[in-house]
Formats: structure tokens, sequence, C-alpha cells
């Protein structure tokens, strides 16, 4: 080589030497993820080289861990077609796909590289990353694992592999497969012990399942750790309510809430003050969950975690209009808003737009698929839109001697949300074993039941029964038309009219009395506890006869879970004849009682779950100008629900209180009751 050569050559690799040391600075950007100051730098590098090809990869990186996937991909592809052999290169372009969010591409191309070098840690991580964000996560453990074998304990690798096992774990969980996603996510704490994310995924985990015991361990578990002490207090709060402990939950959350404090988070700011407001609203605190809600929309008054817990309490306190309102706002602010569109749901379902309930429930599915909540609230919808079959056998007597046995079943048929088909039997024998008088009746009915408005319902009933006693067999008709309406929330009016056949004794089926029955009954509730449920019947008869009733009720909600409420009961009766050699017909009687009623209802009962009703009361009666006589009365109830399509129970009731059939008489029944829901869905969703 000759020296002027020689000199070409040394003055080149002294300029590449100083160049390389040039360019440690933007190494060192990369390296520590200052990737604003990176890109910068070798934009300015390549301004004065702009073939370097150590430059252009490095400016490539950056552009495309600053969030230009796309200019990142174009930098790659044209790097990779003038250096295709590059390895380098071609790990970096398969990145910049994983960064572009193009899976399927990436997926391809990474299998090349893994095959041309199968101890290539970059390689084998980017391929597992690939896997794990197309949901593959059985595979990407297998390469994650392949890399970690490369070089171990790497901190990229085990942290890709602790969200590759929540992903899995999740995945199973939204096929409601609770077991392997409970043993994936138990494997991952064997790797990362006491890790928060897996402790958080596995409590929630927990909830869904209603292992709420287990949810309980999971969050005093992370307790522990005095940084995790707000999460898991958040959490236990959320165990006690779905126990039906709603003081426990609140007394949590407000030592959550007022151990607030500057240095804490933002986000674990809001989610405690969250659970908190929540917590008031569970305990019916409406007042205090209003002015601190509004106090916080001073400020942020199109926050959608705000107008949620707005919408929340307005569910709660039945003012579903205005609930709808907030469940639309949130949903203008983000249409995929799992909140705005389930809640939306249940608030439509409130206020008896069915349809759009269905729609809206179906939207929450299109962003969150399978979701429990959303694929329930439409389970239990259709479910109510479902035809069903409902039967009873009961044996009734009492101390006049008389004894009934009866059945009766009957059905309903919707055939689309506001239309339904209503039909049913029923047989009736009575005798008094002491005069040996016997009678039997038979019934049968077809209706139907129509939404005629939102909040108006009407039902029609029409049939026929056929009696045999002693002295006469004859046919009558039967019908019941009655309209159910929601004038106001929280009010319920129920008024309609009732053609029936005084079948309580054999000697009462003999005399064939029919009688008409005008009916109203009215019921308010209010956000404080406190009931009243009025109900009023006056009955024009064919013997010529007629009846005022009045019954009233004032109760007070004691308890929500399960429902227990006390109160106070009064009933007037009048009669305009007075036969009492034939039936109960006082001129004047009344009737006072407390009551205690416990209940959990078979609505609200989950599956292999039991379900049950008691009803307690005493009190006095005074029959025209007699002495008052105490009264008692005694009504139980208890089942278990197999399914949500079938249920069993038995029940049973005693009363010494005069009716209108027998004064002072004691009156006993016990009874079976069968429900079967025909289906798995409406016949107009199939």
């Amino acid at each position: 080589m000759t020296l002027k050569n020689q000199l070409r050559l040394l003055a080149f690799l002294i300029t590449i030497f100083g160049y390389s040391q040039d360019m440690q600075e933007g190494f060192t950007f990369l390296e520590t993820g200052n990737y604003q100051a990176a890109e910068t730098f070798f934009e300015h590098i390549l301004k004065d080289y702009p073939t370097n090809k150590t430059a252009r990869l490095c400016y490539g990186r950056a552009v495309g861990l600053l969030g230009d996937s796309e200019k990142a991909v174009t930098i790659f592809t044209e790097l990779l077609g003038e250096y295709p052999t590059d390895f380098e290169i071609k790990l970096n372009y398969a990145e910049s796909l994983l960064w572009n969010k193009n899976y399927t591409d990436a997926k391809t191309y990474y299998e090349g590289l893994v095959k041309e070098n199968s101890e290539s840690f970059p390689a084998l991580l980017g391929y597992a990353n690939t896997l794990s964000n197309l949901k593959i996560y059985d595979a990407a453990l297998v390469y994650v694992n392949n890399a970690l074998a490369v070089s171990p304990g790497n901190s990229n690798a085990l942290n890709s592999k602790k969200y590759m096992y929540l992903g899995y774990a999740y995945q199973h969980q939204q096929a409601r497969n609770y077991e392997e996603a409970e043993r994936l996510l138990k494997e991952n704490l064997m790797i990362f012990n006491n890790d928060k994310d897996t402790l958080l995924n596995l409590a929630n985990l927990y909830l869904i399942a209603n292992r709420l015991e287990d949810a309980k361990v999971i969050y005093n578990l992370l307790a522990e750790n005095p940084e995790n002490q707000l999460l898991a207090l958040n959490g236990l709060a959320l165990v006690f309510h779905l126990k039906g402990k709603e003081k426990e939950a609140l007394k949590l959350s407000v030592q959550a809430f007022e151990s607030l404090n500057a240095d804490i988070d933002a986000a674990m700011v809001q989610a405690t003050t969250e659970r908190y407001i929540q917590a008031l609203i569970w305990n019916k605190q409406f007042k205090t969950a209003d002015t601190l809600i509004s106090n916080l929309m001073e400020t942020k008054p199109n926050d959608n975690w705000l107008l949620a817990l707005r919408a929340t309490l307005r569910i709660y306190k039945s003012d579903f209009k205005r609930s709808l309102e907030d469940y639309n706002l949130i949903l203008v602010n983000d249409s995929s808003s799992f909140d705005g569109n389930l809640g939306k749901a249940n608030a439509l379902k409130a206020l008896g737009y069915y349809e759009d309930a269905y729609t809206s429930a179906e939207n929450t599915l299109q962003f969150y698929s399978n979701q429990k909540d959303a694929t329930n609230f439409i389970d239990n919808l259709n479910t109510s839109f479902t035809p069903f079959l409902d039967t009873k056998a009961s044996f009734s007597f009492d101390n006049g001697n008389n004894e009934a046995y009866s059945f009766q079943t009957q059905t309903e048929v919707p055939l689309s949300i506001k239309f339904k088909l209503l039909g049913g039997y029923g047989y009736r024998a009575t005798k008094n074993v002491v005069t040996n008088n016997k009678a039997s009746s038979n019934y049968a009915f077809f209706g139907l039941g129509y939404q005629l408005l939102p909040n108006v319902i009407f039902n029609g009933q029409l049939g026929v029964t056929a009696a045999k006693a002693n002295t006469v067999d004859y046919t009558q008709l039967l019908t019941d038309v009655s309209f159910n309406i929601k004038p106001f929330k929280l009010q319920v009016l129920d008024i309609g009219y009732k053609r029936e056949i005084q079948s309580f004794n054999a000697e009462l089926l003999d005399r064939e009395i029919v009688m008409n029955n005008y009916y109203a009954n009215y019921n308010i509730s209010t956000n404080f506890n406190l009931g009243w449920f009025t109900q009023y019947y006056y009955t024009a008869q064919n013997d010529d006869n007629a009846r005022n009733l009045l019954f009233t009720s004032l109760y007070y909600n004691i308890l929500s879970k399960p429902s227990l409420k006390a109160g106070l009961n009064y009933q007037y009766i009048t009669f305009k004849n007075q036969v009492p050699t034939v039936y109960f017909s006082p001129e004047k009687f009344n009737a006072g009682e407390v009551f205690v009623n416990l209940i959990k209802d078979e609505a609200i009962t989950k599956p292999n779950e039991w379900f049950y009703e008691l009803t307690a009361t005493t009190g006095y009666q005074f029959i025209e100008k007699n002495r008052k006589q105490s009264t008692y009365r005694l009504q139980g109830k208890l089942g278990y629900k197999f399914s949500e399509r079938a249920l069993l129970n038995i029940y049973g009731n005693r009363s010494n209180i005069a009716s209108t059939t027998a004064a002072g008489f004691t009156f006993t029944e016990v009874g079976l009751r069968f429900k079967w829901v025909l289906g798995t869905s409406p016949v107009f969703r199939d």
C-alpha cells in the first residue's frame, strides 16, 4: 500500500472513531429512555451523515419509541432494502411492526428470525411479545422462557412473562374458566412473590366467581404492605358490600377516605373517593353523597367517574330519568364506557324501555366481549321474557270442619317485548267432614298482556268455571281486567275489575255466589325506608249484597339484604246486608295489627341457593259492637332455586282473623309450588 493510501485509511479510521465517540451521547439517550433527546440528536447527525446506517437505525428507534410507529416502519423498511441480510436491522424492523400493532405480519416475520437464529434473545422475546399481543398465551410463555434461558434473569423478559400470565388468566376468566385462571395467577405468584398486579387480578377473579371470603384473604394480604393500604381498604369495602354488610363497607371506606393526603397519587385519590361515595350510596346516606358529588363537580363537571356516581345515586333514589341523562352524557364523552353502556341499560329497563335496554347491553358486549355483568343482564332480561309455567297444589282446613284440595297452573308466553299471551287452569274440591257436604269446581282462562306505554301495562283475562255441588251444577263466566301504572317515581297503582265465584267451601259453591270486584292498589315508597300500601275493593254480588273493603299498611324497611320490614296494618269491612248464617257479612268490621316480614326474594336468589319468606302479625279485631278479639297470622315459604329456569318451594299459613267467609275461624293451608321457565330465551329472540 502506498504512503498516500495509508494516510487516507488512517484519516478514515480517525474520523469513524471520532464519529462513534460523538454518537455515544445519543446511545445514552436511547438506553435511558430519553427518546425525545435521542430523536433530536440523531436527526442532527443525519444532516451531516445522511447515509450512516447506525445513525439511521438509532433515529428509527427513537421515532418509533416516541409513538410515530408508521414512520419507524418506513425507516426500517428502507434500511432493510439496502441491507437485506443485516440481522440487527431485521430485528428492528420486526419490532417496528409491533409498535405499529401489525401483529399478524410481526408474527410471520419473527418466526423467520427465530429460525434464522434460535439463540437470539431479541428475536425470542419479540416473538413471545407478538404472540402475547395476539393472545396466543400458551406459545408466548414457551418463547419467553426460551428467551430467559438465553438471558437468565433479564428484567424485560421477566416483566413480559408476568403480563403474559395475567393476560392468559384474564382470557380464561372471560371464558368463565375460573379454576384455570386461578391456577395461572397462583403460578405467577410463585414466580413473582406477592406481586401487586397479580394479587389484584386474583382478588378480582374471586369477586367475579362470588368467592368473597377468598377475595377478603387476598385484600388482607395486600394490606400487609403499607403502600397497598388504600387498595386493600377499597377492595375490602367492595367485598363487604357484596356480602350485604353495608355498614362494614362504609366503615372501611371512611377509614380510607380520611387517610387521603397531598402526597397520594391522584389516581388513588380518585379511586378512594369513588369507593367512599359508593359506600355512602349503599348505606342510603344520599344527602351526604349528593353534596360530595356536587362539590367535586364544581371543578370537574364533565368527568365520567363523577357522572357515573351521580347516575348511580339517582338509580338508588329511583330517579331513573335523570340517571339516564347522566349515562348519555358519559357516552358522549366516551362511547365505549362500560359504566355508560351498562348503566344506561339498567336505567332503560327500570323505565320500561326494554328493547333499548337490550341494545345498550349488547353495545357493552361489543366493547367488552363476554363481560359477566353484561351477559347476566341480558340473561336476566331474557328470562323475564321467556315463557314459563307456574304450578301449585295445596291442602287447607279450618275449625269449621271444612277441607279443600286445590291445584292450579298458569303460563305466560311473551310474543314480543310488549305483547304476551296468558293462560291457566285450576281445580278445587272442598267438603265438610261433619255434614259431608261436597263440591268441586274447574276453571280455565285465556288472556293477554300489553305494554301500552313504558309505565302502563294492561292485563286482561277471560275464562269459565264449571262447578258441581250438592244441589246444583252450573257454569259461570270469569274475567280479570287490570292496568298496572307507575304514575310517578316510587309509586305503583293497580286498578281493575275481577269477576269470580265464591268457592271457599262446599256450601258457598252450592249457592252460586258471583262476586264482581272493582279494586285499586296503591303503593308509595320513599328514599328514607318508609312505605305505604293501600287497597280498596268494592264488591257487588248476585245475591243483592255488596261489600266495601279497605286495607292499608304503613311499613318501615329495616334491612335490605335480606329484606326485613315491620309496620302497622289496618282493615275495615262493611256489608250492605248481614247474612251471618251464610257467610261472614258484618255491618262493620275493624282490625289492627303489627307485623314483621323477613324475605329473601326468589327473583334475586342465585342458582343453587335457598330463598324464604316469613310473615308474623298480631293484633285485635272488632266485629260489630262485640268485644275486641286478639288475632294472629303466620305465613311462611321455603324454596330452592335449582337454576335460573327452575325453582321449588313449600309454603304454609295459619290465621285466626275473620274473613269474608268465616268469622273467628282458624284457617290453615299448606302447599307446594314449582316454577319452570320453558326455554333459554324469548321466542321472539330465537
